[in-house]
């Protein structure tokens, strides 16, 4: 038995820059952050008594006896990506629901790939991880996401990640006082606004509106070096990375009228009227979760103007996918 644990992420700046139909031409910048709500997986090699060979276990059930009758994207095209000519079974539990703007596709597709290669015998680095399942979403599966979610899900961790326009990544973590992380966690508050959408579709339209934004997306880069430089000093007050949040916020908004709606905006304006400093949804947009930036002082204020909304406490979390169970006998 395998089991793995992977993290989902927060996007604070930059979202937008990681498809490669944008950083292959122009170079791409993120700031975000891994958190500490997870994807588990539990695999195990499938005795040959059964009368499947496959079993997989999440929202659905599947017993096949074939990769190809595999309906789980990620599972079918990881199986043939890594030849796995033997039966496996596959269990899903996760922290978030799909389709809600957390990198939960790319955390399972990275989950999987770890938890594979773990029942193998091998450990593989965050590097090779990220690079697999790149190419798994995008190459095999074909999907239209970007490429911070899987550098996240891999990493772990609150940074920089660069992508240049030869195609590498570099991820830099952010270097600061244990106390100033505490106190910037403490002013981050995450709502599930209660719509779920399927990111692909808003990621299509983005993507086909670039040459039309590329303006709003170099200034969304630019506001990575900003914020990076806000969080690093000491004598910068943090409010300033919530003011930035707005901004970028409505910058996003001009990528595809699919980012937001009228319950988002009214959710968003409700929570600036009540302290909150600023805010933004995560992910793709549509819906799922939106992440704010308020003081202390205001934080009751904000729960209780959005009290039909959930709130969801969260921290960092720095390890990246981990395998936290190994018996592969």
């Amino acid at each position: 038995m395998i089991i793995s644990r992977t993290p989902h992420r927060i996007s604070f700046f930059g979202g937008g820059t990681d498809y490669p139909e944008y950083f292959l031409e122009h170079g791409g910048k993120v700031l975000g952050a891994a958190i500490d709500k997870y994807c588990y997986l539990s695999l195990r090699k499938l005795p040959p008594y059964f009368e499947h060979k496959h079993r997989l276990v999440y929202s659905k059930m599947e017993n096949v006896n074939t990769i190809d009758e595999i309906v789980h994207p990620a599972v079918r095209e990881t199986l043939r990506y890594l030849n796995i000519d033997y039966g496996v079974s596959v269990h899903h539990d996760g922290d978030i629901p799909a389709r809600s703007g957390m990198g939960s596709s790319s955390a399972f597709t990275v989950g999987i790939l770890n938890s594979l290669h773990a029942l193998n015998g091998k450990m593989v680095s965050r590097e090779e991880l990220t690079r697999e399942a790149i190419c798994v979403e995008q190459e095999l599966i074909r999907e239209s996401v970007g490429s911070q979610d899987q550098v996240f899900a891999a990493h772990g961790g609150f940074n920089v990640v660069e992508f240049l326009q030869n195609g590498e990544i570099f991820v830099e973590p952010i270097i600061m006082t244990s106390e100033r992380l505490k106190a910037f966690g403490s002013r981050l508050m995450l709502f599930f606004t209660g719509l779920s959408r399927t990111a692909s579709d808003i990621a299509s339209d983005k993507i086909k509106n670039i040459p039309n934004n590329s303006q709003s997306l170099s200034r969304m880069k630019n506001l990575v070096d900003e914020a990076y430089k806000i969080i690093i000093s000491p004598k910068r007050n943090l409010s300033e990375f919530g003011e930035l949040m707005n901004e970028t916020w409505e910058l996003k908004k001009n990528l595809s009228d699919k980012i937001s709606n009228p319950k988002i905006e009214e959710m968003h304006e409700t929570a600036m009227q009540n302290g909150a400093i600023g805010g933004k949804l995560c992910g793709a947009g549509g819906g799922g979760f939106m992440l704010l930036y308020v003081e202390p002082d205001n934080q009751q204020k904000v729960k209780d103007v959005l009290k039909d909304y959930l709130h969801v406490p969260f921290g960092f979390d720095f390890d990246g996918s981990k395998i936290i169970v190994y018996k592969p006998s």
